[in-house]
This record gives structure tokens, sequence and C-alpha cells, in this order.
């Protein structure tokens, strides 16, 4: 397990949740669940969250509820999933990238141009490859309870990228993840890892001159003042995952389990309505906003990560992965 970032935060949540633990058990108000994210509060995955503690407290007649802390407000992501490692913490929203250092199966995720549409994508994380994903985190103490939808990552930047070589020497954000890493040398930029919270002062002092996400992202973070080039380009399409601690997991009755997970895939459904309507809704502000959305040929982007791809295929782990996802369909 790393080392947490913050220790003296790890101290004051890890006293303060274990004691709203311990006087809910003994409450007619049942169990809360605390889950924390970085995200805002309008995004979709958030309103997904909320209606997972809707659908649960539903479920299970109020004995479990969940509270939800968005905006980063109990830290970064990774400082996130080491508290719900430790128990401090129940539940925890992460991109996909983030959960690569503890399980090296999400690596697949952040293969360039790995799914063929947005079907194939959902069918994969609907599918047993997609639950066998899930539960390979379990060693580290994390178990993964279901996929929110995240579309696909473009880049987004200070000047134009029209194509691959115009990243060329430009430095861009990365998450903590070594597929984004190699990804980003892949197309000749420099990668640099920033938390997201702190991404936009690092695009407003100079500190890195782009990055990439989903069109959401973009514009609820409202980086797009800062960066007025956005890239269609779609290299990965990485997830969103919502992981509960072992800790917690086990001290779940298998009746509460049921709950929990009936709850969550049925959020995740919920959440994917609200996607869509978010995508094109961002797409639409930040162009009104004065942002040039560049639409490239995806075909130059794909040849130049070519080498990516075939640098995994030997790979253990994510060579077999990768081609059982390329033989699912819809």
């Amino acid at each position: 397990m790393a080392a947490f970032r913050n220790p003296l935060l790890l101290l004051l949540l890890a006293a303060g949740l274990a004691v709203a633990g311990a006087g809910c058990r003994g409450r007619e108000t049942g169990r809360v669940i605390k889950l924390a994210h970085g995200l805002d509060v309008t995004h979709s995955v958030h309103r997904g969250m909320v209606r997972l503690g809707e659908l649960l407290a539903a479920k299970s007649g109020g004995r479990l509820r969940v509270e939800v802390y968005a905006n980063g407000q109990l830290g970064s992501e990774r400082e996130c999933l080491e508290l719900v490692q430790l128990g401090g913490l129940g539940m925890t929203k992460v991109s996909s990238s983030v959960l690569e250092g503890f399980a090296p199966e999400f690596k697949v995720f952040g293969l360039p141009y790995l799914f063929r549409d947005a079907a194939h994508r959902q069918a994969v994380f609907d599918g047993p490859i997609g639950r066998e994903i899930l539960a390979a985190p379990e060693r580290k103490f994390l178990r993964g309870v279901c996929y929110y939808d995240a579309g696909s990552r473009s880049f987004y930047t200070k000047r134009p990228v029209r194509g691959p070589a115009d990243l060329r020497g430009l430095k861009i954000r990365v998450q903590e993840s070594p597929m984004a890493f190699a990804l980003i040398r892949a197309f000749g930029a420099s990668a640099t890892p920033i938390a997201f919270g702190e991404l936009y002062t690092a695009l407003q002092q100079g500190v890195v001159d782009g990055a990439e996400n989903n069109p959401p992202s973009f514009h609820l973070a409202r980086h797009y003042e800062v960066c007025r080039f956005y890239t269609l380009n779609e290299h990965t399409s990485v997830p969103d995952v919502l992981v509960v601690g072992t800790d917690l997991w086990n001290r779940l009755t298998a009746e509460e389990r049921r709950w929990l997970q009936e709850a969550a895939e049925e959020s995740a459904v919920y959440q994917r309505g609200l996607w869509a309507e978010s995508e094109a809704a961002s797409l639409a502000a930040v162009q009104s906003a004065g942002v040039e959305v560049i639409r490239p040929d995806r075909a130059a982007f794909y040849t130049a990560a070519a080498a990516l791809r075939d640098s995994v295929r030997d790979d253990p782990v994510i060579g077999p992965l990768a081609r059982r996802i390329g033989e699912v369909r819809p």
C-alpha cells in the first residue's frame, strides 16, 4: 500500500469516520456509508452516486444509507483509495487509470482505441471481462462495484492540435497512470502528473500546456477558460469505477451486499442516460464560450499510437485481456 500523502488528514478522517460508523450502528436510522470523489456536484457521475444512495436506502428500508462527499473534500483520488484500503472511508469513485497501481488489469483500459464504439465498450463493462477486472484489486483490499460511463478522452490545449505532430514538445497533464504516461510519450509530448483539483491553476500558470479528458470534465472544471482548443481525437475510453473497501464489504451481510450491488448497477444505468446528454451539452457550452472544437483525422492518432498497442501484446496480463476485449460483440 502506498504511503498516504496527508497524514494529518488521515488521522482526522479515520477517527471521525470510525466514530460516525460506530454511532450509526446503534441507531434505528441504520449504517451510513461515506463515499468520496473529486467531481463537481453537477457531474452525471456524482448524480449517479446520489441515485445509488436513494436506491440503497429504499432497498434496505433505511438500514444502509450513503453520504456523498464531492469536489475532493476528503482528498485526491489516490488519497481516497488509500483511505478505503485502511478502512477510514467506505467507498470512493476513481478513474480506472488510478487503479492501475493497485491492479495491473486496469491498464488495459488505457490502451488507445481499444473499443470500436460505445456499444462495444458497454458490452465489455457489463460482461464477464468487466466483472473480472472489477474483482482484481481485492488483493489490495479494494473491490470494484460498477463502472460509470466517462465517455472518451481527448486533448485540450492552449494552441491548436490538428494532428499528432502538433503535440510534440507540449507538456500534457496526465493521471498517475503508467499507460497514460506511455500514451503521451507515443504522441511525442511530455507527460506531467497533476491532481485534477490542481489542474486549473497549473494550466493558468503554464506548468502544463494542456490536458486530456472528456467533454463534461473539460467544461465543469472550467478548463476551457484557459485552454481554447479541444481536439476530439478520442484516444481512450477510461471508465470511472465505484470502489468499496473489503473492510466494509466483509462486514456486510449477504443481503446487504446484494442491496449494495444491485443499487450500484442500477445507478450506473441511470448515469449512462445522463452521460449522453451531458456530453452534448458540454460541447455546446464550450463552443459558445469561444473554444474551437477540432475534429481531426483520428486515423493519424491511431497510427501514432500503434507502437504502444504492439508493445503490450506479449504482456501476460494486458495482452490476453486486450485480445479477449477485441473479440467481444455487443
